[in-house]
């Protein structure tokens, strides 16, 4: 049985029929129940209302919505009763930490691994994107040079292994903290997405689609770095960083660290 995709986004998506990650999400969810995850949100009224009649338009007619206020829901028969059955599961934005925090290590986050080996899509954006990978980013300054201990991370869901992921990337000035994310251990891939963009990750890469670019950072062939010596507040010092910008159509092979150009013959 092969996994499902994974949808990876950077946040403000666009919310219409023209949408091109809803309506990718759309298709592979192919007429199914598809369940709105707003777990990362401690306010998550108005989510469902917001992303209903987009996806109502792209074919989706059994929308659902998830949410857990507290770990003991996610326990809860009702609330696991809300995935039996689904073709894909998207989570909302807010924050990160409260997903890990609230269904970590419950039958909810059991089930949803279970549905994702079953073939289910998993889509996140912002908070829903950072919580895909093993390690996650949860706070750290943008727009300027990182500090060295300016930077708190946590275990993700771990639905993608050795990468780290960052959204809102080029909107916020991110490339400062994933930097530094990728300074803390080298053999994990730095990937920064912009907002109405998303990744379409299948077996070891992945595809860009959106408006934005992805950013990659790839620390496997740094020769110097300070992060384990500098004093905290000491600019972050890196040599041979490896960058790769990717656009729409674009791919990138995650085992071979290998950027490939869209091609008009790609599926």
């Amino acid at each position: 049985m092969t996994a499902g995709a994974l949808i990876v986004i950077g946040g403000h998506e666009r919310k219409d029929e023209d949408s091109v990650i809803l309506r990718e999400v759309a298709r592979r969810v192919r007429g199914g129940r598809l369940v709105l995850a707003t777990v990362a949100s401690s306010e998550p009224e108005g989510y469902y209302e917001a992303y209903r009649p987009a996806f109502e338009k792209l074919g989706v007619t059994e929308l659902v919505e998830l949410y857990v206020e507290n770990r003991e829901e996610a326990h809860d028969s009702a609330k696991l009763a809300l995935l039996d059955g689904a073709a894909g599961i998207y989570f909302t934005g807010g924050d990160q930490l409260r997903i890990t925090s609230q269904i970590g290590d419950t039958p909810l986050e059991r089930r949803i691994y279970e549905l994702h080996r079953q073939g289910a899509v998993i889509a996140g954006t912002s908070a829903g994107a950072s919580v895909m990978s093993d390690t996650m980013l949860v706070r750290g300054a943008g727009a300027e040079s990182h500090r060295v201990g300016d930077l708190r991370m946590a275990a993700g869901l771990g639905l993608i292994k050795d990468v780290v992921i960052d959204q809102h990337f080029a909107e916020r000035g991110r490339i400062g903290r994933l930097l530094g994310a990728v300074s803390q251990n080298p053999r994990t891939l730095g990937i920064g997405i912009d907002e109405d963009t998303a990744i379409v990750v299948e077996g070891d890469g992945f595809r860009v689609i959106g408006s934005g670019g992805v950013t990659i950072v790839d620390g496997h062939r740094i020769t110097h770095s300070n992060i384990a010596d500098a004093e905290p507040d000491r600019v972050l010092s890196l040599f041979d960083v490896t960058l790769h910008v990717l656009g729409a159509g674009d791919r990138f092979d995650i085992a071979g660290r290998r950027p490939q150009a869209f091609s008009e013959d790609d599926p």
